[in-house]
């Protein structure tokens, strides 16, 4: 096992890290931007590194800084946590390159799923059921629109690069498609720097579920159950749950059977995701009726992902630890973890949870809440500051029970007791959200939010 690490990320994520690492006795090596001196994970670290200024370009993302700073410390191995460089496999070749263990998979790996196109193609190889779509970048509009016509409205447009929801939309028709090809190709071009495109099939009323599938060193690829990442703002996830509510046995298996393929297909080392819809067999929606479910493969993701405290509750694992084991080469034995009881995450954000926009300020109060099945990875503490220049997620509260019903209780009482002030957050909503039937039903789709605020979906 490595002697040290140093973690390329912040917040929450980063006081997560540090926290495995230091009780496995490794040394966790913090980077920081001058925005985040006064952080926890700053102050956790066994030791901390300025990097650069508050913007994440000449900071998280400054890819030469990052490396100076592991260079400074002497830090044996490099994790990117989720987000900044998490998913470049640029940054993973020269992590590698400077003599340092990568804790991720394989630079070939992220490669090939980074492009969504690419990806498709691969899945559909592998035999992973894909959505009707295109299988090369749409160059222009009136290709668009051809192409929206054989699949069928309504379509998915997306770009091809980059995830977290920038550059998606759906079209019920052309004008809309237009609209939607345009603006896709703009922020393509802004956020991730190549204007690729592809179209998908919509599927309306669907549920986003997703794999979690961890590769060992020896090849081998595990799935360990899946999460329901339904409850969607602006295609962002808000809360997710495991096991899914939505999905029958019979379609549970055939998922994380074919999400093991997907892993093996691309060599996959290390903690992964593999994200699908589930819907009709047809396409075309109800994806709460167990009678006319099907799956189709949306993307892949190449990192540990944000919910995985809720599948450490209900199989007991530590993903962090398996990561760190694996990437030291260590022969790692697993096979399928059943899952015990069910756990749902809820993400806290400093915004307005009405309309869903960032409001940084001063955390005045920070009270969390305590009890038995709560477990709270938080990126902020009272005092802090939070500043516009980041993701405004302040914590992750998450919640296991023996049973589905036995988590709401508890999440009812946490989110109860959790008070943070001095800024908006999003916690009134995640309350309104439990008193949702569709939700306590363990009904709802991907639309379940624009509905709550009255805008479609």
């Amino acid at each position: 096992m490595f002697e040290s690490v140093l973690v390329a990320n912040r917040g929450e994520i980063a006081s997560r890290i540090v926290h495995t690492a230091r009780k496995m006795g490794i040394k966790a090596i913090a980077v920081y931007s001058e925005a985040d001196a006064d952080l926890p994970f700053v102050a956790e670290a066994d030791e901390a590194i300025l990097i650069g200024p508050p913007q994440p370009a000449a900071s998280y993302l400054e890819a030469p800084a990052v490396l100076e700073a592991a260079r400074r410390t002497n830090a044996q191995a490099v994790h990117p946590g989720y987000g900044f460089l998490a998913e470049s496999a640029e940054f993973a070749r020269r992590v590698i390159d400077s003599g340092r263990i990568w804790v991720g998979p394989p630079p070939l790996a992220i490669a090939r799923m980074s492009d969504k196109i690419n990806a498709r193609n691969l899945m559909k190889e592998a035999g992973v059921p894909v959505a009707p779509g295109t299988w090369e970048p749409v160059p222009d509009v009136g290709t668009a629109v051809e192409e929206a016509e054989r699949i069928g409205y309504p379509v998915m447009v997306k770009a091809a690069a980059g995830g977290g929801g920038i550059g998606m939309s759906a079209a019920f028709d052309e004008a809309g498609l237009r609209e939607a090809y345009e603006t896709a190709r703009s922020r393509a071009e802004r956020f991730f720097g190549g204007p690729d495109i592809l179209i998908e099939k919509f599927v309306q009323h669907a549920r986003h579920v997703e794999v979690q599938i961890f590769g060992l060193a020896d090849g081998t690829v595990i799935a360990l159950g899946e999460r329901d990442c339904s409850v969607q703002r602006r295609h962002q996830k808000v809360v997710e749950e495991t096991p899914s509510p939505g999905i029958t046995p019979e379609l549970r298996e055939r998922m994380l059977a074919a999400a093991v393929r997907a892993g093996e297909a691309i060599g996959y080392r290390g903690a992964g995701t593999v994200e699908c819809l589930v819907g009709e067999a047809a396409g075309g929606g109800n994806g709460g009726d167990p009678a006319t479910q099907d799956f189709f493969f949306l993307e892949m993701n190449t990192r540990l992902p944000v919910e995985h405290p809720i599948t450490e509750m209900v199989t007991g694992l530590d993903l962090v630890e398996l990561q760190f084991r694996v990437a030291a080469g260590e022969q790692v034995t697993l096979g399928p973890v059943p899952p015990s009881g069910h756990a749902i995450e809820f993400r806290v954000y400093a915004e307005d949870p009405e309309r869903f926009l960032p409001n940084p300020g001063e955390i005045k109060v920070w009270e969390e809440p305590v009890g038995p099945g709560i477990r709270i990875d938080a990126g902020y503490a009272e005092g802090n500051t939070v500043t516009p220049f980041y993701d405004p997620l302040l914590a992750k509260l998450c919640v296991h029970g023996t049973d589905r019903a036995d988590a709401l209780r508890r999440a009812r009482a946490a989110l109860d007791a959790f008070r943070i002030e001095g800024l908006k957050t999003n916690l009134p909503f995640l309350v309104e959200l439990l008193d949702r039937p569709e939700f306590a039903e363990g009904t709802y789709d991907t639309g379940l939010v624009a509905r709550m605020r009255g805008v479609g979906g």
